[in-house]
């Protein structure tokens, strides 16, 4: 049941996909004749019509799962449209197998939670109790399938024992903080990446399609989610940490995409996982009743002194330590930058003052 509301999502969504670049082509070609881009519920309606007598096996699965999936893709092209992301793509099975659903939603005993056309489902871990989801995603990582619930929770502000945090992000260590706290990276994927290699190599050969090749592509899988947990734990911790006890937290707006070109860094980079470490950031600061704070991305927060002020012009990336020639400053590179971006607010207060 799980696999055919997964196989619904996925062809609901590759439909209105291709209908919608249908769409968009016309207009293109027709400048005078523009067909209206379809909303999320024009796009339901029309699978209601067109596909589901076609197809009855929509029948078999939730109807919460098509329109999800219409929703989502309408989501996807507003972020295109905005510029935010790039045109969405066709979904291939096997990959980000997840159908979401609502209504009829309840969490029977801490390991069991009912789900509308599916039933009563029984999870290995406990589930949290005393709330009610609004929806729940179903997805699935390797052999295993995985539930996530939506649920509405007022905001927990935590008693704060330092005023401002300035947080340096680098490859080296993964956060460098203004007060002297160092968070090394996890390096999950450094760390399992012959082993991963060693797995590849060995399923290079075998036909695809074949039982061999499942199991392999299997334990493919299960090392690549390894590696995504591994590094995904270390960012809640230290998210965590600076959301619970900061009222501040100044981070620099990093062009993480244009990082990524630099391709003797990229690995290291991805490891490292800058991307999510804001994203979770910017909804635990809400959470926790902390402040979060984006210093604008050309401040040059590693070639200026944290002790007078005296700017650096030339500053490699290998040199290490800032010393200052002006007032004699020795100390970490990764250390000065986060205690200038614990100060930037208040530069920019006085500069805009």
């Amino acid at each position: 049941m799980l696999a055919k509301h997964t196989g619904v999502t996925r062809h609901a969504y590759n439909w209105g996909l291709g209908l919608t670049k249908q769409i968009l082509d016309h207009n293109r070609d027709n400048p005078e004749a523009k067909i209206k881009f379809p909303s999320a519920i024009d796009l339901h309606k029309w699978l209601v019509a067109m596909v589901k007598p076609q197809y009855p096996w929509y029948y078999e699965s939730s109807k919460c799962a098509p329109q999800y999936a219409l929703r989502h893709l309408r989501t996807a092209w507003d972020d295109c449209f905005k510029k935010k992301k790039k045109p969405p793509r066709f979904k291939k099975k096997g990959r980000n197998d997840s159908f979401t659903l609502d209504g009829t939603l309840k969490v029977v005993d801490h390991y069991k939670i009912q789900v509308p056309k599916i039933g009563v489902l029984r999870t290995f871990e406990r589930l949290p109790h005393g709330y009610k989801p609004k929806n729940v995603t179903i997805s699935r990582q390797a052999d295993s399938w995985y539930v996530s619930f939506k649920v509405e929770i007022e905001p927990q502000d935590t008693p704060k024992t330092i005023d401002k945090v300035g947080v340096d992000l680098g490859v080296k260590t993964l956060a460098y903080l203004s007060t002297g706290i160092v968070f090394e990276g996890a390096k999950s994927y450094k760390k399992y990446q012959k082993k991963l290699a060693k797995l590849q190599w060995c399923n290079r050969n075998k036909v695809i399609g074949s039982a061999n090749w499942k199991k392999a592509k299997i334990k493919i899988a299960k090392l690549h989610r390894r590696i995504a947990n591994i590094r995904k734990d270390t960012l809640h911790k230290i998210t965590n940490y600076l959301a619970k006890n900061h009222s501040q937290v100044i981070i620099e707006n990093l062009n993480v995409s244009g990082m990524l070109q630099n391709h003797k860094l990229a690995k290291a980079i991805a490891d490292m996982g800058f991307y999510e470490f804001r994203r979770q950031l910017e909804y635990k600061c809400q959470l926790y009743g902390s402040q979060l704070i984006v210093a604008e991305r050309f401040f040059p927060s590693s070639k200026t002194c944290s002790n007078c002020s005296w700017y650096k012009k030339n500053l490699k990336l290998s040199d290490r330590w800032f010393l200052c020639i002006s007032c004699g400053s020795f100390l970490d590179r990764d250390w000065n930058a986060s205690i200038n971006l614990s100060r930037w607010s208040h530069r920019q207060t006085q500069a805009c003052g």
